[in-house]
């Protein structure tokens, strides 16, 4: 049996630093070396001398998965020439593994030694997820999809900061189903010019219908019933102190404009997904609500999608499973979501349920039936069960490359058990 030698490296901005440990739990020394291309050259030399030395043939490379620090080392390994005839595979680990992994080991200290050395005894360990490869195909998908799911995000927090500071000029505007949408253009004009609240409820109806007209460039539909809307809720909202008038108008017509920004980002970004798209067939693009941008984030987080020999292997990369809680004679029913694994590819899972789920009857019933099911986290909780459902048509028409109206689900997977949303 061939012998193994195990690279824990612990990756940071300006120094990564790598232990080493053979399968007999033997040490071999430690190497600091620069996070850059001189020191991946390095890392990867030595890594062939100690093998040499020691009679090695397989070398594993371990390392957390910390946004792009780790990057740029793990793709070099995997085809460093340093390494010669060397067997090697290279492993991303999520940190929380890590953190967790290094529980066994109560006296172990908290230093980037300590964190590599831990790295190195999870790859003795086994029981790895996949290795790390790189798969150009898919790769400018992945940055774009990954940029589109970022600002969207971002978008969404500059939303809520908006309605935030709204509520303080014009607290009815934001309460649900009184006004109209506080976010539309032609609304959030209104409300983000000088005009204060004593301003709009003394409006003449005429001029706030007309400045609506004007707003909307005549698209607005029954501009008068909306501006008689938006007058009684500046009659009823609370008044600003004549010194913050100015500061809250100046924030929201700041924010109202990276808003703006950000949706024109948006597009942008989606144009160049779509572009993109065009160049592969895609039987993603059958399924009834999942248009290229939510196919090209799917794609992009799976590549290559035989790495996956079912279903249950799919969600589990994406995060979407339940960890069962059972002790003794108890068995819980509400079972939290892991929320571990890929997070850029549960969200595009999730955002497709969330559309497939209008369109496609099958997944219509089958979301207003887990709806029905609790009285708690409705929506949330039938979309996630939803999403799961829909990673296994996407696993069968990705392995088959057929369309969606030719495949048929020969049964229907098991309901899981009652869940909630893990916190």
């Amino acid at each position: 049996m061939a012998r193994l030698l195990f690279v824990g490296i612990d990756v940071a901005t300006r120094l990564n630093r790598a232990q080493f440990v053979d399968d007999d739990e033997q040490p071999h020394g430690r190497l600091s070396f620069p996070n850059d291309a001189t020191g991946a050259s390095l890392i990867a030399t030595h890594t062939k001398q100690l093998a040499d030395k020691i009679g090695v043939s397989q070398v594993r490379f371990g390392l957390e998965a910390t946004g792009f620090y780790g990057w740029h080392l793990a793709m070099y390994l995997c085809k460093a020439p340093e390494l010669g005839n060397l067997q090697t595979s290279t492993y991303l680990f999520n940190p929380r593994t890590i953190h967790g992994f290094k529980r066994s080991y109560p006296d172990l200290p908290k230093t980037d030694w300590a964190d590599a050395f831990a790295i190195a005894e999870r790859l003795r360990f086994g029981r790895l997820p996949r290795p790390f490869a790189l798969n150009e195909r898919y790769l400018p998908l992945q940055r774009l999809t990954r940029h589109r799911a970022f600002l969207v995000k971002d978008l969404v927090r500059h939303k809520n900061y908006f309605l935030g500071y709204l509520f303080l000029k014009c607290n009815r505007v934001t309460q649900s189903g009184e006004t109209p949408d506080p976010l539309g253009v032609s609304v959030s004009e209104v409300l983000t010019e000088c005009y204060s609240v004593e301003d709009l409820a003394r409006m003449p109806l005429g001029d706030l219908a007309q400045i609506l007209i004007e707003k909307s460039h005549n698209r607005f539909p029954h501009p008068y019933e909306a501006a008689r809307q938006l007058q009684v809720a500046a009659t009823h909202s609370y008044r600003l102190p004549d010194v913050l008038k100015d500061p809250v108008n100046r924030i929201l017509a700041s924010t109202m404009q990276l808003m703006r920004q950000l949706v024109r980002e948006i597009r942008a970004t989606e144009q160049d997904i779509e572009r993109q798209m065009r160049g592969l067939d895609c039987p993603l693009l059958s399924v009834p609500g999942i248009g290229p941008v939510l196919a090209a984030g799917i794609v992009a987080e799976i590549g290559d999608i035989h790495n996956f020999p079912d279903d249950d292997a799919l969600a589990k990369f994406a995060g979407l499973t339940w960890r069962p809680h059972q002790t003794g004679d108890f068995d819980a029913e509400d079972q939290p979501l892991t929320r571990t694994g890929n997070t850029h590819l549960r969200y595009y899972l999730i955002e497709s349920a969330n559309l497939v789920r209008r369109y496609a009857p099958d997944y219509t019933a089958y979301y207003r039936r887990k709806y029905a099911e609790v009285t708690k986290h409705q929506h949330k909780r039938a979309l996630v069960l939803t999403a799961r459902k829909l990673v296994r048509l996407i696993h069968a028409l990705l392995r088959t490359g057929q369309p969606y109206s030719g495949i048929r689900e020969e049964v229907s997977p098991p309901d899981p058990p009652q869940v909630t949303l893990g916190q």
